[in-house]
């Protein structure tokens, strides 16, 4: 069985001949090809928005680790620059946006043209899936409402969320209308990347975990699921990946996606167990374990792989792989996954 149905079929809790994986970050700077590449570009965006270098960068983990699914090299602020938001990345500091903090903020955003304003992220996924000639599925993605509104109020990425969570305090329902319009352009930003090939998505909600479960269910579960509802019309499997969720899985299984992606922090047994089923599961190997050599890793895939759905498994990290995972690690990673998680089929 191929990597391409593979991945697909793990997804919508169909059998597999083994457990498939692909690797958040996988194209990144761990890799020697992605650094070089990065230096063609100059800059982060530039990279970003050159679909020649995008695409590069998208299959160097495919060739490299012979993972199961390549994933559209971009950034979760991409759509929210398109709506008006100044954004810049400084080198060790990471994104820098003019802080939205107002109704009056707001008022003077808009929900982005997908095709008109980055159009360069379609022209790179129609690249990228030309070049993957069926290989492998590709991912499409992008940030949830509730944390792309954490960058923009903010400012940047944050210790403390202070300016986002006094707004949810103080005003609800601004803050609510911030969610809203960041909805309908993940909605239309991710419609256009399924109609340029993205075959899969994922929602990557990175912040969400800061909040409260009563905070969670108010805000950022509504603005999530607005999301994957009207994504529904197209027949690709859609997964949820929320960092830090343990207080709420059972809210986040109530967002509707097809995959829940969770962390380390929590065992997939337990998480199966608090959402009922209710969908596919990814994750969640803790990124440090690569660290630990050959046997270390063995010994921690088979302890996820012991704890996971029969069908219905994506194999994944719990978040990012490290700037400085040795490529052998995450090399021996995919193997023993093929490896141990064969199946009888």
């Amino acid at each position: 069985m191929p990597g391409h149905s593979r991945f697909l079929n793990a997804c919508r809790r169909q059998p597999v001949d083994t457990t498939p994986i692909w690797i958040m970050r996988q194209a990144g700077r761990y890799l020697p090809q992605y650094r070089a590449t990065r230096a063609k570009a100059g800059d982060f965006l530039t990279l970003c928005k050159t679909p020649e270098l995008a695409c590069e960068v998208s299959l160097q983990p495919v060739d490299i680790l012979k993972v199961d699914a390549a994933i559209l090299f971009s950034d979760i602020l991409i759509p929210v620059e398109a709506m008006g938001i100044e954004l810049a990345f400084t080198e060790g500091e990471g994104p820098k946006l003019t802080p939205v903090r107002s109704n009056q903020d707001v008022a003077r955003l808009h929900v982005p043209d997908a095709l008109a304003e980055t159009g360069f992220v379609m022209d790179a996924v129609r690249l990228i899936r030309r070049e993957l000639g069926g290989r492998v599925p590709l991912i499409g993605f992008s940030g949830a409402p509730f944390t792309l509104a954490s960058y923009a109020v903010e400012g940047g990425a944050s210790r403390n969320f202070r300016y986002s969570l006094a707004w949810m305090h103080a005003d609800p329902v601004g803050f609510s209308a911030l969610l809203d319009l960041l909805a309908d352009t993940v909605i239309a930003y991710c419609s256009a990347q399924v109609e340029a090939g993205v075959q899969v998505l994922q929602i990557f909600d990175t912040w969400a975990g800061v909040l409260s479960r009563r905070l969670y269910r108010e805000f950022a579960l509504p603005a999530t699921r607005k999301v994957v509802h009207a994504l529904r019309r197209f027949d690709v499997p859609i997964i949820l990946y929320v960092n830090g969720s343990a207080p709420f899985l059972e809210e986040t299984a109530a967002v509707g996606a097809d995959v829940l992606s969770v962390d380390w922090r929590v065992s997939l047994a337990e998480v199966a167990e608090r959402t009922r089923g209710a969908a596919a599961l990814k994750g969640n190997l803790d990124v440090r374990a690569l660290y630990g050599g050959p046997k270390v890793i063995e010994r921690e895939v088979a302890r996820v792989l012991a704890d996971a759905p029969v069908q219905g498994h994506i194999f994944n990290l719990g978040h990012g792989i490290l700037p400085d995972t040795p490529v052998e690690a995450a090399q021996c990673l995919v193997e023993t996954v093929h490896r141990l998680g064969r199946k009888e089929v």
